[in-house]
């Protein structure tokens, strides 16, 4: 091998061994995220347990507790110190309570403590421990329509979100459902928006979730929702073929557009009181807020509904498609100001305002960001400027109770219908007292929760001393009013859900009797 020969082959090995160390480290990087994930388990007893609920004024409430949120460094941020980044990023505080978190120990990165003049690093996990109180939904029970090895079908009532999100974790159904009936480890197969009360299925393992899905996706499942609407709906079959356009992920609003995805719901009057109609609706598509904006579009928008019975959407309410001349930036900008000034409870979906701060910037970015529900207090109050994370912050030997970073603010009735070989159930969930129980329907003996689920419910009477302070927290020091009941429902109720070879049905609520009248409202 002549010397010009060598010194070609060396070249070419020291470019290899160049460029593979960007992709040792990418790889190293990738394996170094993938560790701080592993450190952020599911659904654990441990998550399960951290607090309790009690019932006050007809509403379910959690004990304040302590929790941790997580977030992954942004590219933005790298390179800048972590005090700037929250100082600047994250107004809800001034930076003196940032630079008191830091150096409690309760504001980490990777789980570490480290000083305010730390510099981020890409794939830094920045963590923070806030008190944490959820808002109030309704202390209506969760009703159980059927349940086997593979499925459990249950009445959601309104005003519970499914599943953790926003200012939402222990208020929702799958904890509901784990801590009180020891239904764990459910599989969601599709969801219901929060003030939508119904039929929600559960997958109790992965394979019969995978197969409902399917079913569902391919249009083999037929799905029927009673609702009551403002005016006199038209007579016969309305069909309503519009397309339906996701204005804002990061709020949770669509609208009717030609850009939109195909969309077809039929409706059906079933009854006028003078003033509303109770209407069915058969939605053939599954969009977003699907019944909801095609109500609004037909002009005969949900009677309560928050958001798209609302003049933000201009003097016609957005009825034939008519939003008053707004640009999709202007309505969603119209829409988180409405949602700071009046506490509104429209938005909905994974809406991010009860997460993070809303920055001047956000409107920048409207498009493809999933965010969680709204709150419901008379302050609107957000959660942390970090996603959530189960994960506890390990604090040697100082105590999370005295040093902890406060959460951030944001200032601005049942049967069960059963087909091909499905037993019916015919039980339905009432209160008496604090105490949970099963009612039969068909019978007089009661039947408590431990018959259905081997699990007997808990004492949901206030107990002082789980009531938990903190000298930090900003939501220790306010007192927030609780949701008025109006505020808790909306006249949406998925009503019927049918597939191959299985059906099943609730109770209607009281409001979807023909002859209710508007002030009948309990």
């Amino acid at each position: 091998m002549t010397e010009k020969e060598k010194t070609k082959l060396v070249s070419t090995e020291k470019r290899k061994a160049d460029e593979s160390e960007p992709v040792k480290d990418l790889k190293k990087a990738k394996l170094e995220t993938k560790a701080l994930k592993a450190k952020r388990p599911g659904f654990t007893d441990e998550r399960y347990h951290e607090t309790s609920y009690y019932i006050e004024n007809g509403l379910r409430k959690v004990y304040p507790y302590y929790f941790t949120f997580t977030t992954f460094t942004k590219g933005r941020w790298v390179g800048e110190k972590i005090l700037d980044v929250f100082a600047r990023e994250f107004r809800a505080h001034p930076a003196e309570e940032y630079e008191r978190c830091i150096k409690a120990g309760t504001l980490t990165v990777n789980y570490e403590k480290v000083p305010t003049d730390y510099r981020l690093k890409h794939n830094d996990l920045l963590a923070n421990i806030v008190h944490r109180h959820e808002v109030p939904v309704t202390s209506q029970p969760i009703t159980i329509v059927h349940m086997d090895d593979d499925i459990v079908v249950v009445n959601k009532p309104a005003s519970i979100p499914v599943h953790p999100c926003g200012r939402y974790r222990h208020n929702t159904v799958v904890f509901i459902l784990a801590k009180e009936y020891n239904l764990k480890n459910l599989r969601t197969i599709h969801r219901l928006d929060r003030l939508t009360s119904g039929l929600l299925l559960f997958g109790r393992s992965p394979k019969k979730a995978r197969q409902m899905e399917h079913q569902i996706r391919n249009r083999q499942v037929q799905k029927e929702y009673i609702c009551r609407v403002e005016g006199e709906f038209p007579d016969g079959i309305i069909e309503c073929k519009e397309p339906i356009e996701v204005v804002s992920y990061k709020i949770g609003v669509c609208k009717v557009s030609p850009k939109g995805k195909e969309c077809t719901t039929t409706f059906q009057k079933l009854g006028f009181n003078g003033s509303s109609s109770v209407v069915l609706c058969k939605p053939l598509t599954g969009r977003m807020h699907q019944i909801r904006v095609h109500l609004q579009y037909l002009g005969y928008p949900v009677v309560n509904d928050p958001l798209y019975n609302h003049d933000v959407f201009g003097p016609a309410k957005g009825r034939g498609g008519d939003i008053g001349g707004k640009s999709d930036e202007q309505l969603v900008k119209d829409l988180i100001n409405i949602h700071n000034a009046e506490n509104w409870l429209g938005i909905d979906g994974d809406s991010e305002l009860s997460m993070f701060k809303p920055m001047k910037n956000d409107l920048d970015d409207v498009k493809g960001q999933i965010l969680s529900d709204d709150d419901s207090e008379s302050v609107s109050r957000e959660a942390s400027p970090c996603s959530e994370s189960p994960r506890p912050v390990s604090l040697g030997s100082e105590s999370p109770h005295e040093n902890m970073c406060a959460s951030m603010l944001v200032p601005n009735t049942l049967s069960a219908v059963s087909s091909a070989g499905i037993s019916n159930s015919n039980s339905a969930v009432s209160t008496v007292g604090t105490n949970t129980i099963l009612c039969s329907r068909m019978q007089s003996q009661k039947v408590t929760v431990a018959t259905q689920t081997g699990h007997e419910s808990p004492d949901l009477a206030f107990n002082p001393d789980k009531m938990t302070t903190d000298k930090h927290c900003y939501e220790c020091k306010v007192r927030y009013r609780d949701p008025k009941p109006q505020d808790l429902v909306m006249y949406l109720h998925a009503w019927k859900y049918k597939g191959p070879g299985w059906e099943y049905e609730t109770e209607l609520p009281e409001w979807a009797r023909v002859d209710w009248q508007d002030n009948e409202f309990e």
